[in-house]
């Protein structure tokens, strides 16, 4: 959980121009101002992602169970994507408290939740990826591309659920609960021999694997799909510049939510590198930015079943069906439960006799 990886204190060595978060440096950076901002702004953010993304993406999955089939390559994606989500979403309420508390519920579910957390970002930008792959080869080779998609569908998502493990494999190896001199901290903690080029590597290969590699993947995927739908002379231009805006929006969102976590990221890494932060404030700033931009990141989880799902008719009418169930059942419940109602015809005065019969 990279919002929360900030220790209580940072120690600057400026002798040795190295900034990493050691106890034996000799300039101490506080950070209870990154501590007092997560303590309000994590909980809020992770509390309103978690009810909204929570909503959408089990009516994704509802709708897949029990009404639509998985009909083509992209509802297989679509599906695997709202599980990785859901499974991303279940972990904030761990992470809302330990903003608010400390981690307190030891080391075992410290590792799993990062674990968890890891592997289920980057499997939903994977699967995006896989989405976007999935339309372009359907507008550009048709039919004749469909049984090689279909049968190499399941071993797809499998290399995906493999790689996001992989990236979910250092949380596990490395995170532990480590007691700072205020609270205690679930972050990951590395050798001192190797913390240096460990942590540099993961940041940058989470921003390749988890980013740079679905966003290039996206643009060509989707550039081709555009370029095709406007050689389609069969297509409206009605239908055309809706399906040009869907693919926008797509696009936008992505880069809106995901390109300035990213970049932090990406400072981060230069900053182990080089060590390019030696002031408290700008270290504290750093810390900030992570936070706010992972939660933007994040909202990705709560967006991707209007992008993906919502927004195609047949699923539209599937929600309805789902909606219109659970009204029918929520009036059958309640006329089952209903207690007689007495309606009383005559009752200006408390002291008068009233009439009422019961419905």
């Amino acid at each position: 959980m990279e919002a929360m990886e900030d220790q209580d204190y940072t120690y600057f060595d400026y002798d040795n121009d190295t900034n990493f978060s050691y106890y034996d440096y000799h300039t101490v950076c506080d950070k209870e101002e990154v501590r007092s901002f997560a303590k309000v702004f994590l909980p809020i953010m992770y509390a309103l992602a978690l009810v909204v993304g929570l909503a959408g993406n089990s009516l994704v999955v509802a709708v897949y169970i029990y009404y639509k089939r998985l009909k083509t390559m992209t509802d297989v994606y679509i599906l695997n994507l709202a599980v990785a989500d859901l499974l991303l979403l279940l972990t904030l309420p761990f992470w809302a408290v330990d903003a608010v508390n400390g981690w307190e519920l030891g080391v075992g579910m410290c590792k799993m939740t990062s674990a968890l957390y890891s592997m289920n970002f980057g499997c939903g930008m994977l699967f995006l990826a896989c989405i976007s792959v999935d339309r372009y080869l359907a507008v550009s080779n048709g039919a004749a591309a469909r049984a090689v998609r279909r049968r190499h569908c399941l071993l797809v998502c499998l290399l995906v659920w493999v790689v996001a493990f992989v990236l979910g494999l250092p949380d596990m190896v490395f995170t532990t609960v480590k007691h700072g001199v205020v609270r205690k901290s679930c972050i990951p903690v590395y050798h001192t021999s190797m913390a240096r080029p460990t942590k540099a590597t993961l940041e940058i290969l989470e921003v390749v694997l988890g980013f740079l590699l679905p966003f290039l993947v996206m643009i060509f995927c989707y550039s081709r799909v555009a370029r095709a739908l406007q050689n389609i002379p069969d297509v409206t231009q009605g239908k055309k510049w809706r399906a040009f805006k869907v693919l926008l929006a797509v696009v936008g969102v992505f880069i809106a939510t995901q390109l300035p976590y990213n970049i932090v990221k990406f400072c981060r890494a230069m900053d182990i590198i080089y060590a390019l932060v030696t002031q408290c404030e700008v270290s504290k700033s750093l810390d900030i930015a992570m936070q706010i931009t992972e939660s933007l990141a994040l909202s990705h989880s709560c967006l991707n079943p209007i992008l993906y799902a919502f927004i195609g008719a047949s699923f539209r009418q599937h929600v309805l069906k789902v909606m219109k169930s659970l009204g029918q059942r929520r009036r059958r419940y309640r006329h089952r439960n209903e207690p007689p109602v007495e309606i009383s015809l005559n009752s200006h005065s408390a002291s008068e006799d009233t009439t009422t019969f019961t419905m």
